[in-house]
């Protein structure tokens, strides 16, 4: 039966569809349509395998804790400040290579307008990518000058978009965030059209889903959980398939 369903899966692919409207000489508009076809197949299953190595890296995440300690003197005078947290080296050392166990890799970019703006993208191996941004002023605690002002505030967002965007939280939490005070980033349209295409599509009840998320709305969750929740609508959406059949 599942070898059947697998050889109907393969005779009907786009791939398929394009050889075979080659061998029958199929006109350039057609040939087109199948390409196009083909992309779109494609890029769907890319998306799915980038969610499941994402589910499958958060199911053993590694533990990250703090190994940099920073104190300087404030500019009043009024006394000393001190906090912990787990240096860009740490972070990224230990999530990168958990990642790439998983065909996941992630990167920077940076853009500075008036305030400081990272964006920390990761890429699954078959070209699907997901990003979350973060922005903050530059970071002129202590006795910074202004290049390192700004430096201490790409350092701080680059670790923090990358927690952010693989759920994860150092060991304990850092409590650096005073300095930079980074807000939260809550999903995009696109992510919000994707969860109500699932939910539609196969019927799940938005209010059950909502309360495994732990928001109110849609609109609440947060890019690091959007991950989370195409797994668990994904997973939802099987055991529906299956009790059906």
């Amino acid at each position: 039966m599942n070898e059947d369903k697998k050889l109907i899966v393969v005779e009907n692919s786009p791939a398929n569809m394009i050889r075979l409207a080659v061998e029958s000489k199929a006109d350039l508009a057609q040939l087109k349509s199948l390409l196009d076809l083909q992309k779109e197949y494609e890029a769907n299953e890319a998306r799915k395998a980038y969610h499941k190595a994402m589910a499958e890296f958060k199911a053993k995440p590694p533990k990250i804790g703090k190994d940099k300690k920073v104190g300087y003197e404030k500019k009043d005078g009024s006394g000393k400040v001190g906090y912990s947290h787990a240096s860009l080296g740490n972070v990224n050392e230990k999530i990168s290579i958990e990642l790439s166990k998983y065909g996941l890799s992630a990167s920077w970019i940076t853009k500075q307008n008036g305030s400081i703006a990272v964006t920390c993208k990761i890429t699954h191996e078959l070209g699907h990518s997901e990003e979350t941004t973060l922005s903050a002023q530059a970071d002129t605690t202590g006795s910074k000058n202004a290049i390192q002002a700004i430096g201490s505030t790409i350092t701080y967002l680059e670790r923090y978009t990358l927690l952010a965007l693989t759920g994860l939280a150092t060991y304990d939490m850092d409590d650096d965030g005073k300095a930079s005070g980074a807000p939260v980033e809550y999903i995009d349209d696109k992510q919000r059209g994707q969860i109500l295409d699932y939910l539609n599509e196969y019927k799940l009840k938005e209010e059950k889903f909502l309360a495994y998320m732990k928001v109110e709305t849609i609109k609440k969750i947060t890019k690091a959980d959007f991950s989370k929740a195409i797994s668990a609508l994904e997973n939802s959406a099987k055991k529906k398939e299956a009790v059906a059949k």
